[in-house]
């Protein structure tokens, strides 16, 4: 398997000692010059991984002062006890949402997915894998099951133009969900999907959705725990 991109593994040296608390808000971080040397590569290279860091909201550039970390920036939320168009969320934050399709096709249902969905052991079933961008920050990486029965033409959809949810919501009116949360270190397809660094945690979002009587998804979204928050709002009588 080959390895990450040298910006991205910059990139996460830097996020490294910045969550592990090694480099505090305040902090100057080492110089372009030094991580140059010591990653051996170009100073473009170097200036790239430092800028989208800044594009984060992690770094912020002081002239000819250097680069310093910076208080970590508010988290994106989400409702717990409902389920929202990622695109519509970031819209209302203000911020620009883009998505990245890395797979829509047919598989055969295993174990595990055929109990989620409830359906028979080999089944053909529809499968997709998309990244959520907010301001080209990945904030989700969502990966879901579909029966097709209820949802046949899931793999005709254009996924960059809409997302799962919204073409889902708009065939299958959403009648039921069930939501259950965990903290998790996430494994390396997940870490480099959501461009994090080896110490940072996740929040995995497992979901499955029913319209009417009828079981038409299982979903597992997984979130930058520094980034995302989930919450919830009960009214007591």
């Amino acid at each position: 398997m080959p390895s990450s991109p040298l910006y991205i593994q910059i990139k996460r040296f830097i996020s490294e000692q910045i969550d592990s608390g090694r480099w505090p808000v305040g902090h100057r971080i080492t110089t372009e010059i030094e991580l140059t040397k010591q990653f051996d590569v170009s100073r473009m290279t170097v200036n790239k991984a430092i800028r989208d860091l800044v594009n984060e909201g992690k770094l912020q550039r002081k002239p000819r002062a250097g680069t310093f970390v910076c208080q970590s920036p508010e988290k994106a939320e989400s409702p717990l006890l409902d389920i929202r168009n990622i695109a519509d969320e970031v819209a209302q934050r203000g911020r620009s949402y883009r998505s990245e399709v890395l797979k829509q096709v047919a598989i055969k249902a295993d174990d595990r997915i055929a109990t989620q969905l409830g359906v028979m052991f080999g089944k053909d079933i529809y499968f997709s894998e998309i990244i959520h961008f907010e301001d080209n920050t990945p904030i989700q990486l969502e990966l879901r099951w579909v029966n097709p029965l209820y949802a046949p033409s899931y793999l005709q959809q254009d996924f960059s133009a809409i997302t799962p949810n919204q073409y889902l919501s708009d065939n299958c009116p959403l009648s039921a969900i069930e939501h259950t949360v965990e903290a998790i270190i996430p494994e390396d397809n997940v870490r480099n999907a959501l461009a994090l660094s080896s110490v940072e945690p996740c929040l995995l979002l497992n979901r499955r959705t029913w319209s009417h009587d009828k079981l038409i998804s299982t979903a597992l979204l997984y979130h930058p725990a520094s980034k995302y928050k989930l919450s919830s709002k009960i009214l007591l009588q």
